[in-house]
């Protein structure tokens, strides 16, 4: 069937964009949008997502204060008929995403809805977009990740309203990123979303620690994330240095992380430590790390909370809203495999600020962990 991306000189397949080239129930294309006053008074996470195989799109918008009040909206619908107006634009319930300049601009707003949060944000590249790595991981045969992403981090503009209360964006005071995934995705995301009982279950490891960590400063951006197992392995890594996009100087690369985190006690979850970067011309920096505010995906969508999750079919006007406190260690524990943990870091005498992003599960003795 014919969509408004048919238009576009960029097909790939001998076939419509209405459909991927496999039947994975899994692949899905996300757009995610994250920051915070560097304050650490609010955070905000929002942004969609598309499961052709599914017929679904949804979206979402969770802004958490610094008390641990999480305000949530999900909205979900159908993805054919196509939903979007001009090229480019996606619209969800109240929700729009709009491409406003490719890789260097876009915009997220959520209308007015009876929900009580809406948004309007738009967010322009200080630094270009880079991708990741692909990753591509299978067990006993199957493909369980197969999927590529680009991140940018950028100036952000706009405001965010709860109830009555308006919060306006101050560029300069706040941190903003966003990222773009698409393929057949493992784990949170709507990547692990049952496919039948009769489906073999998936190995369970040792253990397993990711980590991700973006850290802007004024003159460059720091990105790295790795992939271990219960013994420190190494099993995926990924490491960039970029510069404003006004300086046009080369990216750098990364090939080692090493890191020396310490944890809270109640979650495995950073509570502080550092990380040392290894360029590729051998030189070192050490990155230390201070919390700020912690954000949770989870409940947005990227677990099954409170009854939902991305991914799930629920209608054609579909929309839930809730909030959530998410000092409560009983309502977090169900969404807390992946955390958010928004950091104030120094690295060589600089101050700047970003996320560390992780999932870690099972045995890791380094860090006193033995067992799930």
């Amino acid at each position: 069937m014919l969509v408004p991306h048919d238009e576009i000189l960029c097909h790939q397949m001998a076939t419509t964009f209405d459909h991927v080239g496999q039947s994975d129930l899994r692949w899905v294309e996300r757009i995610v949008m994250y920051g915070f006053d560097i304050s650490g008074d609010v955070n905000v996470m929002t942004g969609m997502a598309r499961y052709p195989n599914r017929n679904v799109t949804d979206a979402y918008a969770m802004v958490t204060r610094k008390d641990g009040t999480a305000h949530v909206a999900r909205m979900s619908t159908e993805l054919q008929p196509e939903s979007a107006g001009a090229l480019g634009v996606y619209q969800i319930g109240p929700f729009t995403y709009e491409i406003e300049e490719p890789l260097r601009a876009v915009r997220v707003r959520l209308a007015p809805n009876e929900s009580g949060i809406s948004l309007d944000l738009r967010l322009r590249g200080r630094f270009d977009a880079y991708e990741q790595t692909p990753a591509f991981h299978r067990s006993r045969g199957r493909v369980l990740e197969d999927a590529r992403r680009f991140y940018q981090n950028g100036v952000v503009e706009g405001f965010v309203s709860i109830g009555d209360e308006r919060i306006e964006i101050d560029s300069r005071k706040w941190w903003f990123g966003r990222d773009h995934s698409w393929g057949v995705r493992h784990g949170g995301g709507g990547g692990s979303i049952s496919e039948g009982p009769e489906r073999q279950p998936t190995e369970i490891p040792d253990g397993v620690l990711y980590y991700m960590g973006i850290f802007e400063f004024d003159d460059q951006l720091v990105h790295f994330a790795q992939r271990e197992d219960s013994a420190g392995r190494r099993t995926q890594f990924e490491g960039e240095l970029l510069y404003p996009s006004d300086t046009q100087r080369a990216p750098g690369r990364l090939i080692d992380v090493e890191h020396d985190l310490t944890f809270r006690d109640d979650l495995r979850v950073v509570s502080g430590g550092s990380f040392s970067i290894i360029r590729d011309d051998r030189s070192r920096s050490r990155i230390e790390v201070k919390p700020l505010t912690d954000f949770w995906p989870g409940i947005a969508g990227y677990d099954d909370y409170r009854g939902y999750a991305s991914g799930y079919w629920r209608g054609t006007d579909f929309i839930d809203s809730f909030t959530v406190n998410t000092l409560d260690i009983d309502e977090i524990r169900p969404a807390s495999m992946l955390s958010e943990t928004l950091c104030e870091v120094r690295m060589d005498g600089k101050v700047g600020h970003g996320l560390v992003e992780m999932v870690f599960l099972g045995a890791y003795p380094r860090y006193g962990y033995t067992g799930w």
